[in-house]
């Protein structure tokens, strides 16, 4: 039954957007990270990205990051700044402690923007929390 169905709350886990050098490109672009700001290992860790606006959207992306240790960032895409007028929606979904964990981060249109960049746990560097 459905109230027999336990659905952990994801706390301690964010998904941030940070602004850095580009090598490949040679400029600064926008990076989303996924940070484990939690005392336990991410495993099985998988992440979806789409973005959209009132008549575009993007590819869906699936990223499978393995296991994101306590206190860690991993990489997970570019984000370019031809979709920073889109919702960005990540999904993340990983296991801890044998239970299954979820979460739809969101970036709402024009929110990745150097003036609300805030410092990051874990990381040392600011950026942008997606809600």
């Amino acid at each position: 039954m459905r109230k027999d169905i336990e659905i952990p709350e994801v706390t301690q886990v964010y998904i941030a957007a940070v602004r850095e050098w580009d090598k490949e490109f040679l400029a600064q672009n926008w990076f989303v990270y996924l940070i484990n700001n939690w005392d336990k290992t991410l495993q099985t860790t998988l992440v979806m990205s789409r973005g959209n606006d009132s008549d575009r959207k993007t590819s869906t992306l699936r990223h499978g990051l393995n296991d994101v240790p306590p206190g860690k960032a991993v990489k997970i895409e570019l984000l370019p700044d031809e979709v920073l007028g889109f919702t960005n929606e990540y999904l993340l979904t990983f296991f801890a402690d044998d239970k299954l964990y979820d979460k739809t981060f969101v970036f709402q249109p024009y929110s990745v923007k150097e003036e609300l960049a805030q410092e990051l746990p874990v990381m040392e560097e600011s950026g942008v929390m997606a809600k």
